[in-house]
This record gives C-alpha cells, structure tokens and sequence, in this order.
C-alpha cells in the first residue's frame, strides 16, 4: 500500500489468484516504528528471470509489509547482484536493487537505491549492526541504518536479509553538495591497480592510496585532477604530523572515530585498504564517513577463506601495535596515512581522550542494541534461514555452527577486547613533531634514540646533520669512545660502506651493504657529528627504517637508534 494512496499493484496474474483481501492501513500516528522487527519483502523479477551477475539489471515488482511498524510499500525497479567475495564464493548472495520512484522504506529516508546484504559469512548476522548502531553511538556522520528483512524471491525463500542504504550523496544519505562536493573511497578493487580501465579513480600523491571518486559518477579528468592536488595538500599535513594544519583541512575527529571503530573491531580491511569512505563538502573538511563493510571484522579466521564461517579469534591483536607511529606489536602494515598522525603528540592526546569518553558505554550500549535485533530473529527467523543455508564448522565432520554458541563468542570477545584497548591506547606514546632534516634525540635507558625525516627526492644532500651530545655519551660510556661502528638488524657489527670514517649504508632489512643496495646512510669523519640521507633511486614516500650505530669503550657500549622516515 502507498503512503499517499489507497492502490495497490499486484504482480500476479489473475488468472492464478483465488481470492485477495485487504487490511486496513495504519495511520503514521498508528504505526509502532519498531525497527528491531522482522520485515518482509517479496521480490517478482519479469518472466521469473534469474539474477544472474552484478552488472545485468532485471526488472522486478517489490511487495515490502512493514508489520504495523511502517507503512507498506509497493512498486517496480530494478535488481542485480553486489559485492565482491560475497558475490563470487557465497551461496546466498547480496544484492542491489533501484526503485523507480523514489521511496520511503521501514522509516529511513525517501531514496532509489537500496542494499540487501546478505552477511553469508556472519552466523549471527550481527556484525554490521553492531558497527552501524556504534557508529551511530559515536556521532560518526551519515551512518548506515539497519531493517532486517526476511527475503522472497520468485516466491523462493531466500533467508534473512540486512536492508540499508546504499552510499551515496543524497539528502538522507551523504547530503552534501553534489555539484561542488565529492564522495571518494579508498579502495583497492575500486582503484588503479584492479579498475585500471575506470576513468574514476587515480593513485594519491603522496601516500600512494588507491583512491575512487564515487560521486560525482560522471567526472572530468581536469576535475579528478583537481581532487587528486587537493587531497595532496592533506596528505603533506599528515606526513608533517602538522596537526594545526590537518585539523584546517580534515575533521579530526572523524578521523579518530574511524581509526578506533577499525581497531576496536578489527577491521583488517583497513590494510588493503578497502571499503573507507571519505567526504569533502562545497568549502567544507574532509570528513571519514559512512562506515562500511565489517565481515572481515572481529577477528576472522582467513585460513580457508571462502568456506570459512570462524570469527572471535585473539582479542589481543593489533591492527596498529602499542605504538602506532612506529608500528610495534602491530599484525599489519597498513598505509602511513593512517598512522603517522601519531606523531603528533597533539593528536595522540586527543585520540587518547576520545577513546576515555567511549570506553565506559562502547560495549554495554551498542550490545544492548544488538540483543534487541537478536530478540526479534529468535522468534523463528533465526532457525527458518539458518534451515535455508546450514553452515557447516571446518574438520568438523558435518556439526553446524549454533547461533547462540556464536552470539556468546561475540559478547565475550567484544567486552574483552574493549577492556584490552583501554590499557593499550592508554600507554600510546606521545611523540614530538619531527621535522624533514632536524633530527629530535633522546636520551634515555643506555642508550640514544634520534627520529628524523629525509625526503627521498633530495637524499643524496649533504647538508643534514644528527648532532650528538658529547657529555651525555661520555657519561653513558664512562669515558671518550674507542670505536664507533655501524651494526647489522641482528647485533652483530657491520662494515662501514658509507664514503666517512664513520658510518654506512643500510639496505631495507637494516643491514650494512653496498651503496647499490643501500637505502638508508650515516657517514661522518667525526665521532658526534654525521651527515644522512637516503638512495632516491631505491626509497619511496612512507618507507621507515631504523638502523644502529655504536660507541664502544672497553666492555660498555652505547647504542645510537636512528629512525629514518622518508617523505
């Protein structure tokens, strides 16, 4: 039934229809709005076509009954498949589908295009709502909402279904300008290396992210030129740590939301990067939003992958480490845009700060949320899709995953890892600005740590200089050094290759090796006092290498930790 008529389509032949009878529609004052229930949806694809890939749209007739909740909702459009895993290695599969008006659904906003996602690999089928109704929580903007709807296709059932908008700009969706505004995503299926035909997408300046321009859809190549430069100028603030500069240019703290919504999940698709989205409004911030895609999340087991239904592993694993600007204890190596804000020591104290604010209703809020869906889904909706698609546990001779079993798993992972995180960000070290050729030294437990930055470009110059403190070496030692030598990653002393007396150069491993081979130098002729640099022929943008130098006097020794970045 239509809001704003008494008419309604059937997409059936009369000539197969015994009888029809009508309910009465509910007025909006009526209508319960809750949104945990369980809808149904009823799809008719024209002559009973078969939705056979993601690029073929098939016309169809959708029948939704919003249960009293909502209003009803039929009318025709457009259907195909979506995703990417989800689509090529799944039974159930995911779709999209484009009304042709546009439609209020379930309460979210008047729009054309939907997503029915299928969470195949998510037995609980929980797992984007909990991100979602976080998100939400945490005032990340133009959040995804959630209806689950149990699915008909053809008169097939299909299981249950997560309902949400699709990602776009659009009032109730991303509403921004759509002329002067733009919506982009960091993708790497979306980006150069895997879409190397799109017209819509380019390598970023200065990090190398995979980026894809979603909208506007129809894009110049003088306009997509314009946002590569003017992402660029964010991208020089980062590697800077400049955190005055990126806080002119980005809304910091969507920025924060997103990093800790990644990690508090454990959301590895951040390393691809994949499914990031990003927003920039007519003279407006860059802004993270909305968040999307989370069923590699929650610790997924990728043995086995595209059979594979294990979540819940450690809740100890990092995606950043305990110390994201140098990336210790972390399991990934994702892209330095991410990470090198945590050089600023500004920016780690209000990251710490935001996660405080968090920490005490993160868990027990949004779960709240989750068990009302799930108290719904137990009323039969549950058991009906599981009876559609039963999973089977690996090696483990035909036992199917329980729901309940998996909810627990859920719970009790989510509660500890939150628990786990508080101690983790808590401890972040706070780092000073460092800027490109002026080195910062410490001086600290025997030995010496000096954090610098080289652009690769330029990284033969001679005119940089690490300036150490005599005294303080001295008093380390005990006395004047007898030997200063380079070592190799294991310890062990290295050859000076380097043209000084003093000095080497380092290889990617941090090894002493031949300039051919070299990415990294120190050479000097005196014993405080060294040149760096870089090998511009072997270095990029975002690469880090520490290496080791080593005063010796006797049997003390002193160890000088040079941490190179390269911009």
């Amino acid at each position: 039934m239509r809001e704003d008529s008494t008419e309604m389509t059937v997409p059936y032949s009369l000539s197969v229809i015994d009888s029809i009878s009508f309910s009465h529609a509910l007025t909006d004052k009526e209508k319960g709005h809750n949104k945990y229930r369980l809808f149904t949806l009823a799809i008719h694809t024209e002559d009973g076509a078969s939705i056979e890939d993601k690029d073929t749209w098939v016309n169809c007739h959708f029948s939704l009954n919003g249960k009293g909740e909502y209003s009803n909702y039929a009318g025709t459009g457009r259907i195909r498949g979506r995703g990417n895993s989800s689509w090529l290695y799944y039974d159930k599969k995911p779709y999209k589908f484009k009304l042709d008006a546009k439609s209020k659904l379930l309460g979210m906003d008047k729009a054309k295009n939907w997503n029915l996602l299928s969470n195949y690999r998510d037995v609980t089928d929980m797992m984007n709502v909990y991100a979602f109704e976080t998100a939400h929580w945490m005032g990340m903007p133009h959040t995804n909402h959630s209806r689950f709807v149990e699915v008909f296709l053809n008169g097939e059932y299909v299981g249950v279904y997560q309902l949400t908008e699709k990602v776009e700009i659009g009032k109730g969706r991303v509403d921004i300008d759509p002329k002067e505004g733009w919506l982009m995503s960091f993708d790497l299926d979306d980006g150069p290396s895997l879409s190397p035909g799109a017209s819509d997408n380019f390598w970023s300046e200065v990090y190398s992210l995979p980026v894809c321009v979603k909208e506007p859809e129809e894009i110049e190549q003088q306009r997509l030129d314009s946002i590569k430069a003017d992402f660029a100028q964010l991208e020089r603030a980062v590697q800077e740590h400049d955190y005055a500069k990126v806080d002119s240019l980005m809304d910091i703290g969507s920025f924060i939301s997103v990093l800790q919504l990644h990690e508090y999940l454990y959301n590895v698709e951040i390393d691809a990067p994949r499914s990031l989205y990003m927003f920039k409004d007519k003279g407006g911030k860059y802004i993270f939003g909305p968040v999307w895609d989370w069923d590699a999340a929650y610790c997924f087991d990728w043995d086995n992958w595209t059979v594979n239904h294990s979540y819940f592993g450690s809740y100890r694993n990092l995606i950043y480490g305990t110390d994201p600007c140098r990336g210790t204890g972390a399991s990934y190596s994702i892209n330095r845009f991410f990470l090198d804000m945590f050089g600023s020591k500004a920016f780690v104290e209000r990251y710490q700060q935001a996660w405080a604010n968090l920490s005490d209703s993160i868990f027990a809020r949004n779960w709240e949320e989750v068990e009302r869906y799930v108290h719904e889904m137990r009323k039969g909706a549950y058991q009906r899709d599981t009876n559609r698609w039963p999973l089977v546990k690996p090696d483990s001779w035909g036992v199917h995953y329980d729901v309940e079993e998996e909810l627990q798993k859920m719970s009790t992972w989510l509660r500890k890892r939150k628990d786990y995180l508080d101690g983790v960000i808590a401890s972040y070290p706070a780092e000073e600005k460092v800027v490109v050729g002026q080195p910062t030294v410490e001086y600290a437990d025997g030995k010496v740590v000096v954090r610098l930055k080289v652009e690769y470009a330029t990284g033969y110059v001679q005119s940089y200089r690490i300036n150490l403190d005599p005294e303080k070496i001295e008093a380390l030692l005990g006395g004047v050094p007898l030997a200063l030598n380079p070592l190799n990653a294991d310890g062990s002393v290295g050859r000076n290759t380097a043209a000084g007396q003093y000095g080497a150069w380092f290889d990617s491993r941090g090894d002493t090796n031949a300039w051919p081979s070299g990415h990294v130098y120190i050479e000097g002729n005196e014993l405080y006092t060294w040149a760096f640099g870089c090998h511009p022929g072997n270095c990029s943008a975002g690469e880090r290498h520490t290496v080791r130098m080593q005063y010796k006097r006797s049997s003390k020794s002193v160890t000088v930790e040079v941490a190179f970045t390269i911009v």
